[in-house]
């Protein structure tokens, strides 16, 4: 079980890392139009997964874990199609501040949700890592935090939250199924949305280079690892990890595009980088412990 969990924190570890690439890549686009950009992105990202899906299962395979996903199933494609337009709608009303720091409720929503609905017990540790990495979030955002104040753009962005954490917790919930069909499902669901709601859908070479990037790797490939490695971990710890995407996107940021961030975002950053591997290093000793106890693998 140890190396179970082992594996799946590493899974949503690189989930993370991928999603925080998406800050960089929205900045090289020239479409301004946010539903045209969700109907591409998800797109590309449905048919990365579907894909995926085929060359690993093959269409007998692919068609049984359709028909396997359930109702839960299509509630892990919901929260992630409300998650993924939730984003990129935002960001024209709000301002990436205010959305990461709404990003940093998902672990403590995630714990609340997994206590109150499924008596998943989180133990106080794991309280105080949340706690810890909203307050990190917070130190990197404060400067920005007085900036433009949307109602619809911060709604959008705890909302986010809210699908983040759903998502999250239904995927662990219901580990013995796997969750790809319903990722994919979540794809086509925000594409329909984003073709229905978009002006016109035509973008030049470049911008379709970097919407399949975005799409297929960004968002598909982000939304793979998370949802296989998630299943294999507490809904609160698989959340808490994914924190690390808003602590990395700065930092893609300033490289990319010399975006210099601030001494709070880096303080912040480091905030929030030690909280997670103190608890994850703190999980992994407590595990060894009963480990050596029982004997248990």
């Amino acid at each position: 079980m140890l190396a179970l969990e082992r594996r799946g924190a590493l899974l949503v570890f690189a989930s993370a890392a991928v999603w925080s690439f998406g800050g960089v890549i929205a900045k090289f686009l020239s479409i301004t139009d946010p539903w045209a950009v969700i109907c591409w992105r998800s797109v590309f990202g449905a048919l990365f997964l579907l894909c995926f899906m085929l060359w690993r299962e093959g269409w007998a395979g692919t068609k049984q874990m359709v028909r396997a996903m359930g109702w839960a199933g299509i509630g892990v494609g919901l929260c992630f199609a409300t998650a993924s337009t939730c984003f990129v709608v935002a960001l024209g009303y709000t301002t990436v501040a205010n959305i990461l720091l709404m990003q940093a409720g998902a672990p403590l929503i995630a714990a609340l949700a997994g206590f109150l609905l499924f008596r998943e017990r989180v133990d106080i540790a794991t309280w105080l890592a949340i706690l810890a990495v909203i307050g990190g979030v917070g130190i990197m955002v404060s400067n920005a935090i007085a900036g433009r104040v949307s109602p619809i753009g911060d709604g959008l962005a705890l909302l986010m939250s809210f699908a983040v954490a759903g998502a999250t917790v239904l995927t662990r919930r219901h580990a013995e199924v796997r969750m790809m069909p319903a990722v994919f499902f979540g794809c086509v669901a925000a594409a329909c949305v984003g073709g229905v709601m978009a002006g016109p859908m035509q973008v030049g070479a470049k911008d379709a280079a970097l919407l399949f990037v975005f799409g297929a790797l960004n968002l598909g490939l982000g939304m793979a690892l998370f949802v296989t490695g998630v299943r294999l971990l507490p809904a609160a710890l698989g959340a808490l990890i994914g924190t690390v995407e808003p602590v990395l996107g700065p930092i893609w940021v300033w490289l990319v595009h010399g975006e210099v961030p601030g001494e709070r975002t880096l303080l912040g950053g480091g905030v929030v980088i030690l909280a997670l591997v103190l608890h994850l290093a703190w999980q992994f000793r407590q595990q060894n412990r009963r480990k050596r106890v029982t004997g248990v693998n």
